[in-house]
């Protein structure tokens, strides 16, 4: 009987993680339709990435929620929250990749030497198999370069990050760390 199980569970579980289309969420106001968005350049065609601070509105935080669901079925982001087939998410931003005490990373994440910066991060949830070459995340990533970013805002948010601004992205034009030319 388990001979059956496994591989249903397995392909379960793989399922879990979607294709980057969730049936749920619906367009927001002034948004187009998804038939009249052109398609995304598929990563690493040539076309230059969308960067995070380029995009024209700051991120939505209830969209970023929506978006988590599909990581939810592998990922936990509680302080102190336990591994699950993915590591705990609680402070990722601005730590090592394949640093999570406990959690059981591929070689390619651990010998990757990425630190997850908002960038990184980006280009991780856009496509994780383009980024680091055989590592084991089954997700397919997320086309949506608005999607991305609300989901990373929301990650962020609740896992004691800051929801716009991590060490990266802090200095403002002024060189300090909020853009006002003074040093507090």
């Amino acid at each position: 009987m388990t001979r059956y199980l496994l591989p249903i569970l397995a392909a379960l579980t793989l399922s879990a993680c979607g294709d980057g289309s969730d049936p749920q969420v619906t367009p927001s106001a002034g948004a187009q339709s998804p038939a009249s968005q052109p398609p995304a350049p598929a990563p690493g065609t040539g076309s230059a990435p969308v960067q995070l601070a380029a995009l024209p509105s700051g991120p939505d935080l209830a969209n970023g929620q929506r978006q988590f669901r599909r990581c939810q079925s592998c990922h936990t982001m509680t302080e102190g929250g336990r591994h699950t087939v993915g590591p705990n998410l609680y402070g990722v931003l601005s730590r090592p990749a394949a640093s999570a005490p406990g959690f059981s990373y591929s070689r390619a994440l651990r010998e990757s030497g990425l630190n997850w910066d908002r960038e990184t991060l980006d280009a991780w949830i856009e496509n994780p198999r383009l980024l680091v070459p055989g590592n084991r995340m089954s997700f397919v990533g997320l086309r949506n370069a608005e999607d991305r970013r609300d989901v990373i805002a929301y990650i962020a948010s609740e896992t004691g990050g800051h929801p716009e601004h991590d060490e990266h992205h802090e200095r403002g034009e002024h060189g300090d760390r909020d853009g006002h030319g003074d040093d507090d």
